[in-house]
């Protein structure tokens, strides 16, 4: 008997930033050659939604490699089912604003859940690195979502807010990728 087909989607760490630019045709191939069906990339910023049997661990794997292979960098990747994709997006603590960013920051391999889920040590270190911080609300607030940090942000201040300096450090950088939430309704 063969496994259920899921959609998933993958969030890519560092695409189309930082001078490295790869096309979503080009990134819809490496995904097709890997079997996936239904593939499709939502914006030009590492989104990609696709059909694929087995566990998001096992299909994250397959694409680092076959991403690092094509494009020759240490590829990063969150891999997720739509559905806890539509729980993290569903428990969005923060209320809209006007003039505000609202982010979910996804811890790259942590499997999804909420507040009560347990994080390997080396992510759980990073959130602390986050959460642990004092902050003007005034300015941004963020909040343990388990999987992910919420973080809502005035708009403008992304790069020099007191969390986006903390995610910007090379240990955040290499373990989370964070997205809009506005991007992450669209892949549902």
């Amino acid at each position: 008997m063969l496994d259920a087909m899921t959609r998933f989607i993958a969030l890519l760490r560092g695409v189309n930033v930082g001078g490295r630019t790869i096309k979503s045709a080009e990134l819809s191939d490496v995904f097709r050659s890997l079997g996936y069906d239904g593939v499709k990339t939502v914006l030009a910023s590492g989104n990609v939604v696709f059909d694929a049997e087995g566990e998001a661990s096992a299909r994250r794997a397959d694409i680092e490699k076959a991403l690092s292979d094509r494009f020759g960098y240490d590829a990063r990747a969150h891999v997720l089912a739509t559905d806890a994709l539509a729980s993290v997006i569903d428990a969005y603590p923060f209320a809209a604003r006007e003039g505000w960013h609202r982010y979910v920051v996804f811890f790259i391999g942590a499997t999804p859940g909420g507040p009560e889920t347990q994080r390997t040590a080396e992510l759980d270190s990073v959130a602390r690195d986050v959460l642990d911080l004092t902050l003007d609300p005034e300015l941004e607030q963020a909040a343990d979502g388990g999987s992910v940090v919420y973080w809502a942000v005035e708009r403008g201040r992304t790069l020099d807010s007191v969390v986006g300096k903390r995610l910007g450090t090379a240990r955040g950088k290499t373990l989370t990728t964070n997205r809009n939430l506005n991007t992450l309704e669209k892949l549902l």
